[in-house]
Order: structure tokens, then C-alpha cells, then sequence
């Protein structure tokens, strides 16, 4: 076992959701990410669709437990004293796979090692083992430290609810449905004028519609304001539901800037411009509306990228006219209007 120590941290990451073209709707997930000398553990990880254990949504007795356990405070839920790092973002079933890493206490150190893919009791090293992954040491004070903090009185929730203001009430009842779906609270409202404070505190984000004028936007703003309460605020881009949910779900993505996967997209005369911090899978969706305020939309890429910045070409006529592009990988969402 090497001596050298890796940096252990913690910081807020997220499994962006959606409503996807096909039809199909991807769920939400807050979650507490493993920062390994400084960098998220899960991007070494090629595209993995993960969370780890320690997810906001889970009931704060079973995120107790996990925390215990990663303390090994608790026998180790597989054999060979293995545990789950990064599970399936959808039902956290073993049998869907899952990273586990064998863990363990030397001389007040915590080592992570023997990373491997494990889709049931027994892990096969030599067949899905990370290879190039670990071994980690972690000095015992620091990572208890870390692990500790997700314990105490600060370590609220993320607040996954959103307050939708617009004139358009049958497209704001879509909307709400489709973010109760993946799993985002959302109410319906006009103004915010009279709401106490602690329900203004139940919101993460507040989205306007088009039709909403400066001056009611201000007053909603003020009154947050008034209660001492910092909310992301969104501009629809267009009514287009699945387009508002990716607004939606970038404005609750908490995690640090440094420490995104996705991290720039401009899109323009027909071309995207990506940047990403880690090789990934993206996902490039346009949608615009005709002349009849009809939807439509297009895949218009599906890939994996490597770091770096990315120019890509674009179906003209998924982007013509007021069309709008979507960036999506399973860390987080951009979107960004087509400039002609």
C-alpha cells in the first residue's frame, strides 16, 4: 500500500433530470459527491450515470446510516467488506450495477481500494475491476471531518421546489406536472405578495414566463427580499415545457462551477460550442417553434466528447427560426437561444 495520501472532500452534485424526446422522463437526484485530491470521484469514472449514497432524497434515517457506514461504523453491506460508492440514479437496485471499493482502517487512515463494477453479491476483479482507480489513502481526521459535517445542523436539504409566475395557466399546469415527475416540487401562483417567509424558504427557484412585466417581476423579487431568501431566478426562453424544465434544473444545480462536467455552450449560426471538463456522453437537443407556435424537436447529437472545447454542426432545420439548443450530460443541463 502506497503512503501517499489523497485530499478527501465533499461537495454538492446532482443528477440532472428531464424530459427527454423520446417521451421519457429522467429523475432528478441531489447528492453529495466524493472530491478526490480535489476533483470529483465520479468523473474518473468515465460516463457513468451514478449517485452516490449520499443523496439528499432519501429519508434522513437511511442518509444517517449511509454516513455510519462510510465511517465504518457499521458492518459492510457486501461481502469482502465492500461497499457502494456510486449506485443506479433511478432505484439504487444492486442488480442495475454499481461502483463498490473495498474499505477499510489502517493506523487511523481510511483506505479506499479495489474499485470495481458489481451487479451482485460478489465483485470480479479481474473482470470489471477499475484498474486505474485507487488506491486511495485518506488521513482519519479529514475525512471524518468531512463525513461528520453532513451530520449537524447545517447540512440542510437543497430546496427542490420552484415557484412558476406567468399568464399562460394551462402551460405553467404542464410544466408543474412534468417537474413533480422527475421529482421537483412546483406551485402555481400570480404574485408572491402576502407569502411568509417560511413558505418563501421552501423555494429554490423561481421561473417567470414571457408575459410576465418588469415591474410584477420586481415586486416577486422584493418580496424574497423582504424574507432574507436567495432564489435562482428563471427567464423562460419559450413556452416549450421540456425546454423550461432544463432551464429549471440548471438554475438548482448547486454544485461548485469548478467542479462541473458540462461548462460552456454557445450556439450560433447553426453551430453548438461545448466545453467539458472530463471525457462525458452529450446530448445536444433543438426545439423551436413554426409559425403556428407549434414544438418541435430533434436530437441533433448524441456523443461522447473528450476534454476541451467542441465545435458541432447543426441539422439547419432543427435550428432555424426562433429555435433554441439543450446541452445535457448526467451532471447537469445548459441551455442557450440560437443567435442567426
Amino acid at each position: 500500500m502506497s503512503a501517499e495520501y489523497a485530499t478527501f472532500g465533499l461537495a454538492p452534485a446532482m443528477r440532472a433530470g428531464g424530459v427527454l424526446v423520446n417521451g421519457e422522463y429522467q429523475v432528478h437526484r441531489d447528492f453529495m459527491d466524493f472530491i478526490v485530491d480535489g476533483r470529483p470521484l465520479l468523473f474518473q469514472l468515465s460516463d457513468l450515470d451514478a449517485v452516490s449514497p449520499l443523496a439528499s432524497d432519501v429519508p434522513p434515517s437511511i442518509f444517517t446510516a449511509q454516513v455510519r457506514s462510510l465511517l465504518l461504523e457499521a458492518d459492510a453491506p457486501l461481502p469482502g467488506g465492500r461497499y457502494v460508492i456510486y449506485g443506479c440514479p433511478e432505484c439504487e437496485d444492486l442488480g442495475c450495477g454499481a461502483v463498490t471499493a473495498v474499505i477499510h482502517e489502517e493506523h487511523g487512515d481510511f483506505i479506499w481500494r479495489d474499485f470495481a463494477w458489481q451487479t451482485d453479491e460478489h465483485a470480479d476483479l479481474e473482470l470489471n475491476g477499475y484498474h486505474g482507480i485507487g488506491p486511495f489513502r485518506f488521513r482519519g481526521p479529514e475525512y471524518r471531518q468531512a463525513l461528520d459535517s453532513l451530520l449537524g445542523p447545517d447540512s440542510a436539504s437543497p430546496r427542490r421546489r420552484v415557484l412558476l409566475i406567468g399568464a399562460r395557466v394551462a402551460l405553467l399546469a404542464k410544466l408543474a406536472a412534468a417537474l413533480r415527475t422527475i421529482g421537483i416540487g412546483a406551485d402555481i401562483t400570480q404574485d408572491a405578495e402576502g407569502v411568509s417567509a417560511d413558505e418563501l424558504r421552501a423555494y429554490g427557484a423561481v421561473a417567470f414566463g414571457r408575459a410576465v412585466a418588469q415591474q410584477e417581476r420586481a415586486a416577486v423579487r422584493r418580496s424574497f427580499e423582504r424574507a432574507g431568501v436567495e432564489v435562482a431566478y428563471v427567464d423562460g426562453l419559450a413556452p416549450i415545457v421540456p425546454l423550461l424544465v432544463a432551464q429549471i434544473e440548471h438554475a438548482l444545480d448547486r454544485s461548485p462551477q469548478e467542479q462541473r462536467r458540462l461548462t460552456r455552450l454557445v450556439a450560433a449560426d447553426g453551430e453548438a460550442g461545448i466545453e467539458v471538463t472530463s471525457p462525458c456522453r452529450v446530448r445536444l437537443t433543438a426545439y423551436r417553434l413554426d409559425r403556428l407556435f407549434r414544438t418541435h424537436a430533434q436530437e441533433v447529437f448524441d456523443g461522447v466528447l473528450e476534454a476541451g472545447r467542441h465545435r458541432i454542426a447543426l441539422d439547419a432545420r432543427a435550428v432555424k427560426g426562433d429555435s433554441f439548443v439543450v446541452a445535457r450530460t448526467t451532471g447537469g443541463v445548459l441551455v442557450e437561444a440560437m443567435a442567426h
